[in-house]
Order: C-alpha cells, then structure tokens, then sequence
C-alpha cells in the first residue's frame, strides 16, 4: 500500500558549543546521517519542527553547516518542511521562503501563513503539512487577532483553529502540524531555554486534537505523549543531563486512512558523553579510564585539598573534558551555606580563616595568620582615611 512517509526531527540547535566546545563537526555529521536515512528509506519529507540554529543570528560556519546539511537531504530526494523555534529569528529564517519553495524546501516562519499547507499526494490524495512558528504569547495574541488570548495556550488554540477551519474546506484530506512548544507531559533536560511567560508555559496535548500527527519540538529527549504526538528530540546531546538518551528521529507513515505506523530511528553518537569521579592523581593515571579518551567529559575531583590547575592536567589525558568540580571527599564542599549565617557572630579574622580552610582544605599557618592580621588591619586603617 503506498504511503506518505515523513522524517520528523527538531532542535539541531546548529551553533551551539559544549560547555564552550566547538559542535560544529558533530553537528554536520549527525545531520548528514540523516540524508543518508533520507535515501535508504525512501522519505517524502523531512519536519523540522523548530530551533534551526541556536541563536536569532547565527554566525557563518553555522549557515554553511545548515545549508549543507538542507542540500543533502534534498538531494536524497526530500522534501523539507520547516519553522522557527524560540532560539531562531523567524524573519531571518524565512527570508527568500517563496523561492525556497520552488526548490522543495519549504519555510513555515509567519503568523499569516500558519493556515496555508504544503500539500504532498501519495496518490490516495493530498496531505496537508501545516507549520506553526513559535508563537511569544504578547506579540502573537496581537497578530492573530486575538487580544484577550493568555499565554501559549490561548495563541495556540487560535492558531489551531485557523488550522482546523482550512481542513474543512479540504474534505478528507490526511494533515500533519508542526509546533515548537512545552506540551504537558513532556520531560525536560537541563539544555533547553524556557519559554515560561508568566509562570505559565505547558499547554495541553488537546489543543492538538483533530490531525493526523503532530511533530513537536522544543524538549531535547525524544518522547512520545500519544501515538499521533510527539518530540523528537535534539540530533545531539546539549547537557549532560542527556548523557544516558538515545537520540533519534521519528519515521512517520500515512496511508489512505491517515497515521499507519510510528517508527524509532536511533542516530549515530559523534561523541559521546561520560562522567568521572575519583581523586586527581588516580583519574589522571589508571587505564580503566582509557576508554574516555575521546568522550566529553563531565569531571568531578575527591581530593581533600582543592588540586591546582586541575583542569589543565585532565585535558592533557583527557583532551575532551569540559566540565569540573571540586567535592571532596565527606562532602567538606559540598553543603549549602548562606553567607550571613556563616559569618553572623564571627570576627573578620574568624571568616578568613575559614575561607582559607574552605579553599585548600587546611587552615592557616601560625605565620598566615600574622599576614592576614596585619593586611585586615590596613584594610580598617584605609577604611577610616576615607
């Protein structure tokens, strides 16, 4: 039977660093797997469903990464649909949209044309693909004409009615909507950015209800809240939170009758992610952590006294660690203090003291204690000149 088959991913977030590491290389090889998979699995089209890039102006390496990686799953033989998520700039990304078109990449980035689909035939008919860009509750309740909406809830069911009402003058057409939005039931990870807007940012799955598959993006794990709703999540991990996802993208079929079958693709792992936790001396030295040499690396050192230079030390071995902390061991580091009552009652002296011991995990010498003394005492002489 044939069917319309769709690839449904989100959040390449091309751009974006790793705890201040380059993911440009990791990003073009995630992406070019999927023209690859675009290919050997004889997709339609391709549902980007938001953030594109990770900020509203990318720098060039980042267009010349999403470019290519556009070219590729073009050239495999699909077509592309697209919207902004919060991370892009509409206006940007939708620029030469109606000559993009012509090419089969098509740019869904406005409030007016959130209603007006592309339309794809299998040969049982059309299929409507509808695109909503990501809606900022002020401004969007304003452009659809709908002043008294709240939140993304109220912006959403607006726009989905408009959605709805074009699907009924297309009588038994089979749809897809792509959407950017935290839709409850979702888990999030530690990497997206919020788009709380009065304390309010989930809305809720049946705002969707009435099509045929709904191709989510926005939360980086992928996830399924209903057989027709879906995240696929991010391509890459973007926090160490995501260290233990399988990143993937959906493999969507509709036949006459509309949904057929959801399929999980699981993606290739440029790099993986790990975390280490020991003294320094011992991460630095044992082959059990071989293994890790080409990893990101979240570190976290034991050692009683704060090592020093510890960072450049774990990156000679370990050239991918990207993230440390200090928790030494019987959790000396570790407790939450609130600054006045640590030093409510005590002397200036007391508090250096402490800061000290707190800082290399010993207090200070008899002779330190002569030096930070006489420099508190200057401190006060100073003061008193003023």
């Amino acid at each position: 039977m044939a069917v319309v088959r769709f690839l449904h991913t989100s959040d390449w977030h091309i751009g974006r660093t790793f705890h201040g590491a380059d993911l440009l290389a990791e990003q073009e090889a995630v992406l070019g797997h999927l023209a690859d998979l675009v290919a050997g699995e004889a997709i339609d089209a391709v549902l980007v469903a938001g953030d594109i890039y990770d900020r509203a102006v990318p720098s060039a390496e980042a267009v010349r990464v999403a470019t290519k990686a556009v070219s590729r799953i073009r050239a495999a033989g699909a077509q592309l649909v697209v919207t902004p998520g919060n991370h892009d700039s509409a206006p940007r990304l939708g620029a030469f949209a109606e000559f993009a078109a012509a090419g089969g990449l098509h740019l869904r980035t406005t409030v007016a044309g959130l209603a007006e689909p592309v339309l794809l035939d299998d040969g049982h008919g059309p299929v409507a693909v509808y695109g909503i860009p990501y809606l900022e509750p002020e401004p969007a309740r304003h452009a659809l004409g709908v002043p008294d909406a709240r939140g993304h809830t109220g912006v959403l069911t607006e726009a989905m009615r408009r959605i709805r009402a074009d699907l009924e003058i297309r009588p038994g057409v089979r749809s897809v909507v792509l959407a950017h939005a935290f839709v409850t039931g979702g888990e999030p990870t530690d990497s997206e950015r919020t788009i709380a807007v009065g304390g309010v940012e989930q809305v809720p799955g049946s705002v969707f209800d009435g099509v045929d598959y709904v191709a989510l993006g926005h939360l980086h794990g992928p996830q399924t809240l209903a057989e027709h709703l879906r995240y696929s999540g991010s391509p890459l991990a973007y926090s160490f939170s995501e260290a233990r996802q399988r990143k993937s993208v959906w493999l969507v079929d509709l036949d006459a009758d509309g949904l057929a079958e959801v399929r999980r693709h699981e993606l290739p792992v440029p790099r993986a992610l790990a975390t280490l936790t020991g003294e320094l001396e011992d991460l630095l030295l044992d082959p059990a952590h071989d293994a890790y040499l080409e990893h990101f690396l979240s570190v976290t050192v034991t050692d009683r006294v704060r090592p020093v230079d510890a960072m450049r030390r774990l990156r000679e071995r370990f050239p991918y660690a990207v993230h440390l902390d200090w928790a030494p061991a019987g959790g000396h580091a570790g407790a939450p203090l609130r600054y006045s009552d640590a030093v409510r009652g005590r002397s200036d002296i007391e508090v250096s003291r402490s800061f000290l011991d707190d800082c290399r995990g010993a207090p200070p010498t008899e002779r330190e204690e002569q030096l930070l003394f006489l420099a508190l005492e200057a401190a006060d002489r100073g003061a008193l000149a003023k």
